[in-house]
């Protein structure tokens, strides 16, 4: 080989190395713009923090929360959903971006209390076979303004919620918890 074709050769060579670094740059970059697009607008994953909606999530669980839903129709009474800080806590020091998760109890316009260990939704008792234990002290009857929601953990008890700072504005919620992927031996939907 002689020193012309040598050089044809590395240069060749180096541009075929430069031309793969360039194309896993590029998947990388689309890569990334997908998981920011991903978890900006459709799910993301988050983290139990504490026991407060024991016993349906325990501390430590990972949920996913689906975004998608909540921008075609409201949150229903039921649903457990993430929400940013809503005003009162807001004015009492916690972050504007700071997350809760919560179930949701009454929608606008429902009428909630608690009166002989039951929550009441416009009148009537629910059926919740999913709380920790019957809440221990009475709520007065409120009304859920327009365009907010009544929220409470299932561990009634133990739970910092719409009973202490009131209602959770519609623009607040962030998503749907729907799937635990956290711990392997509770994986499943929410």
């Amino acid at each position: 080989m002689t020193p012309h074709e040598s050089d044809i050769k590395d240069a060749f060579s180096q541009t075929k190395i430069w031309s793969g670094w360039q194309e896993n740059l590029v998947l990388i970059t689309i890569a990334l713009c997908l998981a920011l697009l991903i978890r900006t607008f459709i799910a993301e994953p988050r983290l139990i923090p504490s026991e407060s909606m024991y016993p349906t999530l325990h501390t430590g669980d990972r949920l996913v929360i689906e975004k998608v839903s909540y921008r075609i129709h409201p949150p229903k009474i039921g649903d457990i959903i993430v929400f940013n800080s809503p005003p009162e806590l807001q004015r009492r020091g916690y972050s504007q971006n700071q997350a809760f998760i919560k179930r949701v109890i009454g929608e606008p316009g429902a009428v909630i209390s608690i009166a002989q260990s039951k929550v009441y939704l416009n009148g009537t008792a629910l059926t919740e076979d999913y709380i920790a234990e019957p809440p221990n002290s009475p709520f007065p009857e409120i009304k859920v303004p327009e365009g907010a929601f009544f929220v409470m953990g299932d561990n009634r008890n133990d739970s910092n919620d719409s009973r202490y700072w009131g209602f959770v504005p519609r623009q607040n919620v962030i998503g749907r918890a729907t799937f635990r992927f956290w711990p392997l031996d509770r994986i499943g939907l929410i």
